[in-house]
């Protein structure tokens, strides 16, 4: 277990000497968070591969699949291999086209810069949750490879992301992404042949699946309409996921913004599909486990040589450095560029690089204090995907296709959207919160075009919201 700790060292070592090089070329808010906007398309369609490819699919989705079958993973990696797809064929393109530096400018540039916060406020969380995910699964393998208790192995893993988020913005975690992916591929191609090897063949692998786990409902009081619930969080509740899009604006043009995202898709499904696969043999491979999500790491100890197992392991935790390096960079640029650097236009370059890279640090601790108290990884992913996105992707998709609605539109939606989910998830205990908040978002957004629309009279708020703008009022764009 030492030799295993001493190898994922290493290969962390590795990664932060790789940020720490590509540190000395940040002289711009652009060069840390979009990496200069010259990702080409390997790079990318790794990267947004590499990113997708974390926690939640690797350790939450085996370990889903390994207590509940089939029905336990669904949304992963199918539901978000068909957001990807969905992503490169109608949103890279277009949404490269406008140039923004972070997703919260086409609030600003469509609506005003009250939507643009308040949208910010929605969308920050779900990177805080998302990483959280992944930082609790960079515990859970670090403690399934050692003595470490898993509460001490998270501290550790808290402390190592947010160190490499701050040094190497964009472009280190995508030079890092190439070699990553290429790693994870191979680890988990070898490990599931190693498996099949031990067990009869594929055919022999595939025998010990019991039917019952292949369902795609949980259970027979289960209907349809929670099925497509859970389809519905994944796809339009990750299509625009901050984390994808600062890739995608990342490109060297719109074409390869497309093509590497559909790479991206292609290679997340096929990869994911290693995972379920293992998942569903799991009971029969490893009977009894107390932490379903140690499956993986697990299976690999057990059929892994040393060296082999050291370097699966640290493939896992670099995929995972890469998940959690993009999520709390995602976050801290909506943060610093939407926020903070309105409140200071006189900031510098490197002045915003450092609000960018402060905000890593915050996020990453409130990423940490989540990790700690969460009941499992695949419930972050879920939580992430479904927080507030409803409202996001309905205003978002007018923005950015659409002349419909203006400031108040937004509002509503957001408001709207967010409230019913909340209180459909927590306070109701809906079995379907997110497509009935896909829908009050829609009728919310809609109705108050109707209302609000040009040339009317529109009805006055009675009072202000510090730092919002006031319905009816001419969206205020930055100058």
């Amino acid at each position: 277990m030492q030799s295993v700790l001493i190898g994922v060292a290493a290969y962390i070592l590795v990664q932060f000497a790789i940020g720490v090089a590509v540190s000395r070329r940040i002289a711009s808010e652009t060069d840390y968070l979009l990496a200069g906007r010259g990702l080409g398309l390997a790079i990318a369609a790794f990267s947004i591969f590499a990113t997708w490819f974390g926690a939640e699919t690797i350790v939450g989705a085996a370990g889903a699949i390994y207590t509940d079958g089939l029905s336990g993973g669904s949304a992963d990696p199918f539901g978000y291999g068909l957001c990807l797809a969905v992503a490169g064929i109608a949103v890279a393109a277009p949404l490269w086209r406008r140039r923004y530096t972070t997703f919260g400018d086409l609030f600003r540039d469509r609506y005003s810069p009250g939507v643009e916060r308040l949208a910010v406020v929605l969308m920050v969380p779900t990177s805080v949750i998302w990483a959280a995910a992944q930082i609790r699964a960079f515990g859970q393998i670090v403690s399934a490879s050692s003595a470490l208790e898993v509460e001490v192995a998270i501290t550790a893993a808290a402390v190592v992301v947010v160190l490499y988020t701050v040094i190497g913005g964009l472009l280190a975690d995508a030079i890092t992404d190439l070699v990553q992916g290429v790693a994870v591929i191979l680890g988990l191609v070898l490990l599931l042949a190693l498996v099949a090897n031990a067990n009869g063949g594929v055919l022999g692998i595939g025998a010990m699946v019991e039917p019952e786990r292949l369902r795609l409902l949980a259970h027979a009081e289960q209907s349809w309409l929670e099925l497509a619930e859970e389809w519905a969080v994944p796809v339009f509740g990750s299509l625009l996921a901050v984390e994808l899009l600062s890739r995608i604006m990342a490109c060297r043009d719109p074409a390869t913004a497309r093509n590497a995202t559909l790479a991206g898709a292609g290679l997340y499904v096929t990869v994911g599909s290693i995972p379920v696969l293992l998942g569903l043999v799991g009971p029969a491979l490893a009977p009894g486990l107390e932490e379903p999500e140690q499956l993986i790491a697990v299976l690999a100890r057990e059929h892994l040589a040393t060296f082999a197992y050291v370097l699966f392991a640290g493939a896992l935790i670099s995929a995972i450095l890469s998940t959690v390096d993009s999520a709390l960079l995602a976050g801290a640029a909506l943060v610093s560029h939407n926020v903070v650097v309105p409140l200071a236009p006189r900031l510098s370059e490197r002045g915003k690089v450092r609000a960018a890279r402060a905000g890593v640090v915050v996020l990453g601790l409130l990423a940490y204090v989540i990790a700690l108290h969460a009941d499992g990884i695949y419930t972050l992913v879920e939580t992430a995907s479904a927080f507030g996105s409803a409202g996001i992707f309905v205003v978002g998709m007018f923005g950015l296709f659409a002349r419909v609605g203006g400031a108040p539109s937004a509002y509503a939606a957001l408001a709207v959207g967010m409230a019913v989910w909340a209180a459909g998830e927590y306070a109701l205990g809906w079995r379907t919160p997110y497509l009935a908040s896909l829908a009050a978002a829609l009728a919310a957004y809609l109705g108050a075009a109707l209302v609000f629309r040009p040339g009317g009279a529109p009805l006055r708020a009675p009072a202000v919201i510090e730092g919002f703008d006031l319905p009816g009022e001419p969206p205020r764009r930055a100058g």
